[in-house]
């Protein structure tokens, strides 16, 4: 089955919903927004988090290994619940990217955590890396 909703950059968009991630508590300041999808950005290993809710709202994104070495998360068991997460292959953690002062900076604080089997997400705020 497919879903179509508008976005503010790519213009109306039709997906299948099973690559529809769902985000069950949001992302902290968007947390009315459940709904996302992630789709490329160019020719880059980069990646767009487009809300399917919110037609203005889409973060770009990428996996750690694009933009820094050595970077662990250490998932505590609440995140793994939250995920659902059986299985330590269905993980995927991404990295929040912004623009500041002509500069590319990685929220390394706060990974996005996803369990890919289960096409849901949490924005993972742990006490320490």
């Amino acid at each position: 089955m497919k879903i179509k909703f508008k976005t503010s950059r790519f213009g109306d968009l039709e997906v299948e919903d099973s690559r529809v991630i769902d985000f069950p508590h949001g992302i902290p300041g968007f947390s009315s927004l459940k709904r996302y999808v992630l789709m490329d950005y160019k020719d880059t290993p980069l990646k767009w988090l487009q809300s399917v809710d919110d037609p203005h709202v889409a973060f770009i994104v990428a996996s750690p290994e694009t933009v820094t070495t050595g970077y662990q998360v250490n998932v505590d068991e609440p995140a793994r619940r939250s995920l659902a997460l059986a299985r330590e292959e269905d993980l995927a953690v991404l990295l929040i990217l912004r623009v500041q002062t002509g500069k590319v900076i990685a929220n390394l604080k706060a990974p996005l955590l996803l369990n890919s089997s289960l096409m849901r997400g949490i924005q993972f705020l742990p006490e320490r890396l």
